[in-house]
């Protein structure tokens, strides 16, 4: 090496550390606390009114079928006394229209009304965490519980609530079965192990999937995964009922003495005891403003309302109001009276209009259905006689509860008759494909494709359904 490379100072370059950066924040388990108070007994209240139907209504019975069965095999849905073909999707396809105008119009009232109290998620979250609660302990016993080091009373609690869980998910998963295939036969099925592996992938696939929802995901659920939340902000306005904090009320927040008069030491009426956050089921403090992790469940509600009644405070500071409520200082009936403003009203029309056409519609349609399928095999002939003969299959499908005689006749041509019998006999609820022969003396007719109408009902005429076909006159 020369001098003068000697010479000069060399600065020695060391590999850095790598360091790892994650892509996301790690979520922290959130611990909710329990509370008391009027939404709290509204929240459990729909936990037992949609539970109870849910499992209870697969077992019932209805004219000595199930009440509510969507018979995929079949293709059949059986709606108490109503009996739907596919041909009737489009009375699906309005319930749905329905359904998304009611939440619309229940969003622009008040919020995520659906996400705190029906939500499928929110109930067996619920659910999952009352049996949590009644296993491992309190709030406080819970995260004591998991912060500990491993022991057999901790793996005892852990794997007993895991198997409650998991007993009720296959539950829920057999009763979601239970709406497509008759349960009654699915119990047989399943104690004599002869389930189908189709019914027993969807059991275990709707069971583990509520398993890991409301045992594991949770509020994950409602945050991240669910669009409600994302799109929610679309149907809120300035005179939406929403969970709000009365900031000028409760600031500023400080801790005092029971009794102490807040404002002779310059405090709000917020005591910062964090018990709205400590109850919150997605974790977030109310405080901070509306936030679209709310899910409005109003449990910060109940929670604010235990410590001022406990600090001789009035209730309210956390309460159900509207932004122009709470900027403006409006009573409850101000603020109410604002509630019905035009768009609700438009929603509220819209939804009574639908409502009223779909069940009209459903009452008064026809409890008849009939599909006519040409033969192919023999398109059209001369038959004895002279006479031009078609042939078709008719599926005649009996959309009532009682066994039916359905009269064939035809009509569109002059001279054209049913050559094969004229009338079917079709159970209950069934469909029957009944094969029908036409007939044309020839000199009725010139050659070619003439629109003719399958006129199928009842004797009494209650009944009527007409189909238009094509018969062929051969050249």
């Amino acid at each position: 090496m020369s001098r003068d490379a000697e010479s000069r100072k060399i600065i020695p370059i060391a590999p850095a550390a790598a360091e790892s950066t994650a892509l996301y924040e790690a979520s922290k388990k959130i611990y909710p606390r329990s509370v008391r108070g009027r939404f709290a007994r509204w929240r459990w209240a729909m936990v037992f009114a949609t539970q109870l139907f849910f499992y209870v209504m697969p077992w019932t019975q209805w004219g000595g079928r199930q009440t509510l069965l969507f018979d995929l095999a079949a293709r059949r849905f059986y709606i108490f006394g109503l009996v739907l073909y596919p041909q009737d999707l489009i009375y699906l396809a309005g319930l749905l229209v329905l359904s998304a105008m009611a939440l619309f119009l229940f969003t622009a009232v008040a919020g995520r009304l659906w996400c705190g109290y029906t939500c499928p998620q929110t109930v067996y979250t619920e659910i999952f965490m009352w049996i949590e609660q009644k296993i491992e302990g309190n709030r406080i016993a819970r995260m004591r519980l998991d912060g500990e080091p491993f022991s057999l009373e901790k793996l005892v609690k852990k794997w007993f609530k895991h198997l409650v869980w998991l007993i009720i998910a296959m539950w829920t998963g057999f009763t979601f079965v239970g709406y497509f295939t008759p349960i009654r036969e699915l119990g047989m099925e399943f104690l004599q192990t002869r389930m189908d592996s189709w019914e027993v992938f969807w059991v275990i696939f709707y069971g583990l999937a509520t398993y890991g929802n409301a045992g594991f995901m949770r509020e994950q659920v409602c945050k991240y995964m669910c669009p409600y939340a994302r799109f929610q902000s679309a149907m809120f306005d300035r005179d939406t009922l929403i969970v709000s904090y009365d900031s000028a009320r409760g600031e500023p927040r400080g801790v005092r003495a029971k009794g102490k008069d807040g404002r002779e030491l310059g405090l709000g009426d917020c005591i910062d005891c964090s018990l709205c956050v400590q109850v919150c089921p997605t974790g977030i403090d109310i405080r901070q403003g509306l936030q679209y992790e709310c899910i409005g469940c109003g449990l910060c509600v109940d929670g604010c309302n235990t410590v001022m009644d406990r600090m001789n405070l009035p209730r309210g500071l956390i309460r159900y109001a509207t932004e122009n409520g709470l900027a403006k200082g409006w009573s409850s009936a101000q603020i109410l009276r604002r509630v019905f403003r035009p768009r609700v009203l438009v929603y509220s029309c819209v939804l009574v209009a639908l409502g009223i056409g779909l069940l009209a519609s459903l009452v008064l349609r026809m409890p008849l259905k009939v599909d006519v399928v040409r033969d192919r095999g023999s398109l059209a002939r001369i038959v004895e006689g002279g006479e031009f003969e078609n042939v078709y299959r008719l599926q005649i499908m009996n959309a009532t509860e009682s066994p039916q005689v359905y009269r064939i006749a035809v009509s569109g041509l002059d001279g054209l008759h049913v050559a094969s019998a004229a009338e079917a006999e079709v159970g209950p609820a069934e469909s029957r494909w009944v094969a029908v022969r036409l007939q044309l003396p020839g000199d009725k007719a010139p050659p070619g494709s003439h629109t003719v109408h399958f006129e199928v009902g009842t004797a009494d005429g209650r009944a009527h359904v007409s189909e238009k076909a094509v018969f062929l006159v051969p050249r």
